[in-house]
């Protein structure tokens, strides 16, 4: 007579370690193959069947989580089919918990192809023994990949693919810059540090340039932010949240790529909504009673003539301050313009002046240099005392980065700086330079009409500018207000005497075309005084240093 065979019940457990369609795509469906055959021989009945497609590292896995469900509500004991212990369990709290219900008998048996197990004393201890491995092979694994990651990163090597703009070199193991690609990044920096780009137009300028999404569109204006603040294009590896140096071709310069960051930042804040109407002074002073901004409008007289006229905006309650015409206003402005206009031949005394300045300034190169050592060689001892003192725990991680991003931008333009110093002047001479330039500015739009030029001229080299009583005040810089006022001395020394005004009313005309200027009267109107050059330099110069006599 015949006995057949009992057929154990078992839950069915497959499991791939990653969740990506196009990695191990085949590996649930060959376990599931392999492992029904092997029930098949073995006489094991599968009452459900679990798979997932998810790493076993840490806890938190859906389907395992609904199979220790499944087993602990059945009415009596299952076991569980998977292809080795590694599938179930390579943390330590899940493999706990499999072993716990092993003790309490909820589960019956583990049962895998390759591996036996019982539910004796010794069975449990290879059980342990099998999770444990699993476990030692997945840490050891995680501490083989990190010690290869700190490598590269000494080595300076990208770790992954290569952003827009770099190709991956399989050679080299790093990355390159792409010949077509990195001049279209350059390109993309370039324009928007302009100013004249927002972010949805250079989105377009990308796109005509071939640089779209996957479905054709131009790029969204977060992937733009992210491409203009990426400073792998500086030769940075980013890795945990910190930038490390890089050991590839930077596509971008220090100066381009912080030039964008400050356009990026100012824009971060609303901005004015730009007025439409051609009024040329708006926005450039304020009232000189209450402090109000200045607006503008239109008044047409019964003739339909009509007329621009700038006031108060009155918005801090009553201002007592009349309406000032547009051209009133433009002919104190041409006259504050006279006096601190000078002939240009002067002015072209001061530019040889500062050539030769600059000259002597060249022998003196080595000194630079050596100042920027000095400061590359500074910011490399504090970069060093800053990771000393991170990894005593004296500071926290977000601070570390934080100090550690500044240091290492610091140190990209002091490196650049010493690379281009032989072309710069000395820092003195600089401010006169910008100085005389600016005269001969002054020179070329006070034979121009150009009110918006007037008024950027005037922001440039004077501050608080204010309109009380229908005229305009205005407070000049340490050498415009030297060259006012002694513009002014040589008017009234060539000239009669009369009394002397504000160098601001409309009333007095300083400087004008026509008044008799000699070297003898400026020199004597300006031998005692004495200016600044610059925050540069403490040394001083006098008017008649200044000023290069006609001898």
């Amino acid at each position: 007579m015949e006995t057949t065979q009992t057929k154990t019940k078992c839950v069915l457990y497959a499991r791939k370690s990653t969740e990506e369609d196009d990695q191990q795509i085949m590996s649930i469906e060959a376990q599931l193959f392999e492992l029904r055959e092997y029930a098949s021989r073995e006489r094991i009945e599968i009452v459900k069947v679990f798979t997932e497609a998810k790493s076993a590292k840490k806890p938190g896995r859906d389907q395992f989580a609904k199979m220790i469900e499944y087993i602990e509500k059945s009415s009596e004991s299952l076991g569980i089919l998977s292809w080795h212990p590694d599938r179930l369990a390579r943390n330590s709290v899940d493999g706990g918990k499999i072993i716990y219900l092993v003790d309490i008998n909820r589960i019956a048996s583990l049962r895998f192809p390759q591996f036996w197990f019982e539910p004796t004393p010794q069975g449990k201890f290879m059980l342990q023994v099998a999770f444990g491995q699993s476990k030692y092979f997945s840490d050891n694994l995680v501490e083989n990949v990190k010690r290869g990651i700190r490598q590269k990163i000494r080595r300076g090597e990208w770790l992954t693919l290569a952003p827009f703009g770099y190709v991956n070199n399989l050679k080299t193991k790093n990355i390159e810059p792409d010949k077509v690609k990195s001049r279209i990044i350059k390109r993309a920096f370039e324009e928007y540090a302009t100013g004249t780009y927002t972010l949805k137009s250079l989105a377009d300028f990308l796109a005509d340039h071939g640089v779209v999404q996957k479905k054709g569109t131009p790029l969204a204006k977060v992937s733009v932010v992210k491409m203009l603040t990426n400073r792998a294009y500086l030769g940075f590896i980013k890795h945990r949240g910190e930038w490390h140096n890089g050991n590839f071709e930077p596509i971008l310069s220090p100066t381009l790529f912080e030039a964008v960051q400050k356009v990026l930042t100012s824009r971060k804040k609303p901005r004015k909504s730009k007025i439409a109407l051609p009024f040329a002074f708006t926005g450039f002073a304020r009232c000189g009673e209450c402090g109000c901004a200045i607006t503008a409008q239109y008044a047409t007289n019964r003739f339909g003539t009509r007329y621009t006229y700038y006031r108060c905006t009155k918005k801090n309650g009553k201002c007592a301050q009349p309406y000032t015409q547009e051209k009133v206003l433009a002919a104190q402005l041409q006259t504050l313009l006279q006096s601190v206009s000078l002939p240009f031949s002067e002015i072209e005394e001061m530019d040889k002046q500062i050539t030769a300045w600059e000259k002597e300034s060249i022998s003196e190169k080595g000194n630079v240099a050596q100042n920027l050592k000095e400061k590359i060689r500074a910011n490399e001892e504090k970069l060093n005392k800053l990771v000393s003192v991170f990894l005593d725990g004296d500071i926290p991680r977000e601070m570390y980065l934080q100090r550690k991003d500044l240091l290492m931008r610091e140190k990209v333009g002091l490196l650049e700086s010493e690379t281009n110093f032989g072309q710069q002047r000395k820092n003195w001479v600089e401010p006169l330079r910008s100085f005389v330039l600016s005269l001969k500015e002054a020179v070329e739009i006070e034979k121009t009409s150009n009110h918006l030029e007037w008024k950027k001229f005037f922001q440039k080299i004077g501050s608080n500018p204010e309109i009380k009583d229908k005229t305009v005040s205005i407070r000049w810089g340490e050498l415009w207000d030297f060259t006012a006022k002694t513009k002014a001395d040589f008017a009234l020394r060539s000239a009669a005497y009369s009394p002397r005004g504000a160098v601001i009313s409309e009333q007095v005309t300083t400087g004008a075309p026509g008044g008799t200027r000699t070297p003898n009267n400026r020199f004597e109107a300006c031998r005692d005084i004495r200016f600044t050059t610059g925050a540069y330099s403490n040394s001083t110069l006098s008017c008649h240093d200044f000023l290069v006599s006609d001898k």
